[in-house]
């Protein structure tokens, strides 16, 4: 009986590629108002790569106004 899920080889044609200097293997899930969820879906695809972006600067600003 074949495998449903292919051959471990035609796999590798799907694995995400990036030109990211680090891979995204974390995962967050946050809870969130209306209006935001509203707002981010308007941005469509776009819309974790925004988030990613706001996490990253107000981190950085954590970090400047440590140190």
């Amino acid at each position: 009986m074949p495998n449903p899920k292919g051959h471990p080889k035609s796999l590798e044609a799907y694995k995400l590629k990036t030109d990211r200097d680090e891979p995204l293997t974390g995962k967050l899930t946050i809870r969130i108002t209306k209006s935001m969820e509203d707002k981010l879906q308007g941005l469509g695809d776009k819309k974790a790569e925004f988030c990613r972006g706001a996490i990253k600067k107000a981190l950085d600003d954590c970090d400047k106004s440590e140190g």
